[in-house]
């Protein structure tokens, strides 16, 4: 994807999450009712601010002064929450508005996410955000916090469970209920939470522009995202964009990965889904991690806090347990990890010490440990002295917490973070919570799964490789292309389209005669293929429009007469221009490429393997377009069968630089004809030796109507 091009906006985020004055329109003097959940919040957390209360029937709430409308607070309010009838919001919004309210935050259901006037008064309440300077954050939300402010304009019961902590986390969900879920679940965890939004039904403030004021804070290091749907990609692109260029690992959670899912999102908040695999490669585009699950979310989110990442995907494995040790191992190499072996002296010099011992990584240390603490110091000296590992993983269970290991073993690792401070150490213990924290002050993350660290580390080494690589450089933007043809467009004229967009397609000759193509074949050279040209026929073979390797002009004259006269059988009604004669093509990789309209994100590029790659296994890889060779060359990387262009088992290597130059091209086509372009399709695409280039041997082009 280009670089994003962005000023930085007027921080009207601000009053919304550093509030100094509060007012809380439809306040209960009941502190467990909607109303009174937030004032009881914020006086027990000691906010610091004004609180006005308004509620017409009442003269206090919660012993504060009671005022009867937003207009009798004494001063325009930073944030007012809204705890009122969904009927009454947008009139109550207005006043906000008109009394120089700068944010507000509605709790009220019943918007678009119920009916037809649902939808109605939440596009009321968009316009009031369009055409004001006050921010609304919900419909049907369950507020925001900032912890270190002991703001909590929330309603939210998991605040009972534990009070959130300052940290260096920013977390936000267009879920309300499950981003009180991850923000309980993360205190309990002890993992620090400095702001919380929770963006409900989103008519104004979305999770795209809070993710990048988070990028912007000073006091945010990590980023939290839940999203059932993204309603605005420039957004999305510059705030993603943003925090990597930062250092500030995003990760995401994004629901919907099923047709089931995405259906049930669509009755939940009325947000459309893209297609989930877009999504996958809109991440992997801007270096974000996207999480599957709560506990893949926090973990990660958790040793992110550490600010250490791997420079690179070597990895170190220490182990009391030979069994662990290859648990670990596994789940590494499954991820991609280097399970990079000690050299044979190190290895040598460890045998001398323990002879029974395994130095050869995983290292097993065994239980020897327990009699012979030198063992775990000179262990991980050995292996972080190698110089190989930028992550080392150690398995210690409640060894390192029974009473006589903790003080030496902590120290072991303080002094081994002081030599070695860009290696990121991570624990696998068991034991009770003050001493994980000396192991944390050490500056171990400290884990009881050993599987859950590797996976960790797998997560925090793809953040260091986006972090490393240069902000892109902005996409060639391409002439004005000429209007594409009207529908349907044929595949003759598509790979004309297509070749002067800069991609390589086979030399063919549009014949309509069976002469033409005997005289075709015959310039071209032997053996040929023969295809029916009509652009009312899009499946050339279930039609009987095909045929290959065609070695004399004996073959070609019978093939004419077969093609056409079986697509006319097939297809009646379809015209016929002739056959299209190209020279066989052999040897290569079968591949292909291709484009579609995503609702969500505009045009995005694909690419996979051919053959039952794509039409079994769906092994196909996406970037939103355009970009350009050095994004290309990460997409291709990503599908499970790369290995076979890369040379794989003898094969020869092919011609990847051509694949991503291709992909680059088709990606620029398909940016300057967005909006027009329903989808295109390159396939096959027969990629050739190194150096040899590639050829497109298909082409079907469909604009929008």
């Amino acid at each position: 994807m280009a670089a994003v091009q962005s000023n930085a906006p007027e921080d009207t985020l601000g009053p919304l999450l550093n509030p100094g004055s509060v007012a809380i329109i439809g306040a209960s003097d009941n502190p467990a009712r909607i109303g009174g959940r937030p004032l009881r919040y914020m006086r027990d957390a000691g906010f610091s601010g004004r609180i006005y209360p308004v509620n017409p029937n009442r003269e206090s709430v919660q012993g504060l002064p009671a005022f009867a409308s937003i207009t009798a607070v004494p001063e325009p309010v930073d944030t007012a929450i809204i705890a009122v009838a969904a009927p009454a919001v947008v009139d109550t919004a207005e006043a906000c508005a008109a009394a120089n309210v700068k944010a507000v935050i509605i709790f009220s259901a019943g918007f678009a996410e119920m009916d037809d006037d649902g939808r109605r008064r939440q596009d009321a309440l968009t316009a009031i955000a369009r055409t004001t300077p006050m921010r609304i954050v919900g419909p049907n939300c369950l507020g925001v916090y900032n912890s270190a402010l002991g703001f909590f304009g929330t309603f939210t019961s998991t605040i009972e469970g534990g009070r959130p902590t300052p940290g260096q986390v920013g977390l936000v969900s267009q879920s309300g209920a499950y981003g009180s879920h991850l923000s309980l679940v993360a205190t309990l965890r002890g993992i620090g939470i400095r702001f919380w939004v929770t963006t409900g039904n989103e008519c104004d403030v979305d999770v795209a522009e809070t993710i990048g004021w988070l990028a912007r804070h000073p006091d945010v290091s990590v980023i939290v995202a839940y999203a059932e749907g993204v309603r605005d990609r420039e957004r999305l692109f510059a705030s993603l964009a943003l925090a990597r260029e930062r250092g500030k690992p995003v990760i995401f959670q994004k629901v919907g990965r099923t047709e089931v899912g995405a259906a049930a999102i669509r009755s939940h908040t009325a947000a459309l889904a893209g297609a989930d695999a877009v999504y996958d490669g809109v991440f992997r585009q801007f270096g974000v991690y996207r999480a599957r699950n709560t506990e893949e979310m926090l973990d990660v989110a958790y040793a992110a806090t550490f600010g250490t990442f791997p420079a690179s995907r070597r990895i170190g494995l220490m182990t009391i347990s030979g069994g662990v040790g290859v648990q670990m191992a596994d789940e590494a190499v499954e991820r991609g990890l280097e399970v990079t072996p000690m050299s044979d002296a190190a290895q040598a010099r460890l045998k001398t010490l323990l002879p029974y011992a395994s130095p050869r990584n995983p290292v097993d240390i065994t239980a020897q440990a327990f009699n012979d603490l030198t063992l775990v110091t000179a262990n991980l000296d050995a292996m972080l002295a190698e110089g190989t590992y930028d992550a080392i993983v150690a398995f210690f269970t409640f060894v390192a917490a029974a009473k006589a290991m903790v003080e030496p073993i902590s120290e072991t690792l303080r002094a081994a973070k002081r030599r070695h401070p860009d290696c990121l150490l991570i624990l696998s213990i068991v034991g009770p919570a003050d001493i994980v924290r000396r192991y944390e002050e050490a500056g171990c993350p400290v884990f009881e799964d050993p599987v859950r660290a590797v996976r960790v580390v797998d997560a925090l080494s793809r953040f260091s490789e986006a972090f490393a690589r240069p902000t892109p450089p902005l996409a060639r933007t391409p002439p004005a292309p000429a209007p594409l043809p009207a529908p349907p467009i044929g595949e003759h004229t598509a790979k004309r389209i297509l070749a002067e967009a800069g991609l390589p397609v086979v030399e063919e000759r549009l014949s309509s005669t069976a002469r033409a193509a005997v005289s075709a074949a015959t310039e071209l050279g032997f053996p040929v293929a023969l295809k029916i040209a009509s652009a009312d026929i899009l499946h050339k073979t279930e039609a009987g429009g095909v045929e290959l390797g065609l070695a004399t002009a004996d073959d070609v004259a019978q093939a004419f007469a077969a093609v056409t006269g079986r697509a006319r059988l097939a297809r009646p009604d379809a015209r016929i221009e002739g056959v299209l004669v190209s020279h066989m093509v052999t040897g290569g990789v079968e591949t292909i490429l291709g484009v579609q309209d995503d609702p969500t994100f505009g045009p995005v590029v694909m690419f996979g393997l051919g053959g039952i790659f794509v039409e079994m296994l769906k092994d196909v890889a996406f970037r939103v377009a355009p970009f350009e060779e050095d994004e290309a060359h990460r997409m291709m990387r990503e599908v499970k069968g790369f290995p076979l262009l890369d040379g794989a088992r003898g094969r020869p290597r092919c011609d990847l630089d051509a694949l991503a130059a291709a992909l680059a091209a088709l990606s620029r086509f398909a940016a300057a004809h967005a909006g027009h372009l329903h989808s295109a399709e390159l396939n096959p695409v027969m990629v050739l030796a190194e150096g040899q280039g590639l050829v497109a041997l298909d082409a079907l082009i469909v604009p929008k109507r």
